[in-house]
């Protein structure tokens, strides 16, 4: 099973759950994430938070989601309602589910302050990774369930 993280930059969110997730899976599931219109680079923080969790940061990238190396079967976009953020829209024929989190990177104030943005958007994907791994395995025989669960999980705080 292939789950494709999607946002708009791919620099710190998508990256943050793509490496979560590829961490705490099991091999038979398996992460990207890309974005509508990349950055070109990581941002340095979340490669730092990720380092500091002892999350192979190796081979991750921010990359668009023109060139996916694979076909997924999950996109959960990212991006943030409450700053009006608009997700791009994944058109294959996937189950499709939203799990918003507000972008660190645009957090302002002190290091303190702009770090623990990290770390929140960091605990709420995890939360809702741990979440998802945690579904029994008949509910991904059935994809309205699936869909159902995913969409309970994107509300978790």
């Amino acid at each position: 099973m292939n789950i494709l993280f999607l946002c708009t930059g791919n620099s710190c969110r998508s990256i943050l759950a793509e490496a979560t997730f590829n961490h705490l899976a099991p091999s038979k599931m398996h992460a990207i994430s890309a974005g509508s219109q990349p950055t070109g680079e990581v941002n340095p923080r979340s490669i730092a938070l990720l380092k500091s969790k002892d999350i192979a940061t190796d081979g991750y990238f921010s990359k668009s989601w023109d060139n996916l190396p694979l076909v997924p079967d999950i996109v959960i976009t990212v991006c943030g309602n409450a700053a009006g953020e608009t997700c791009p829209a994944y058109l294959g024929k996937v189950i499709r589910v939203h799990w918003g989190v507000d972008d660190p990177a645009k957090a302002t104030g002190t290091e303190e302050e702009i770090n623990a943005s990290f770390e929140k958007a960091y605990q709420l994907l995890r939360k809702r990774i741990e979440a998802f791994l945690a579904l029994p395995a008949h509910v991904f025989n059935n994809p309205s369930e699936l869909q159902v669960q995913l969409n309970h999980i994107g509300i978790l705080n």
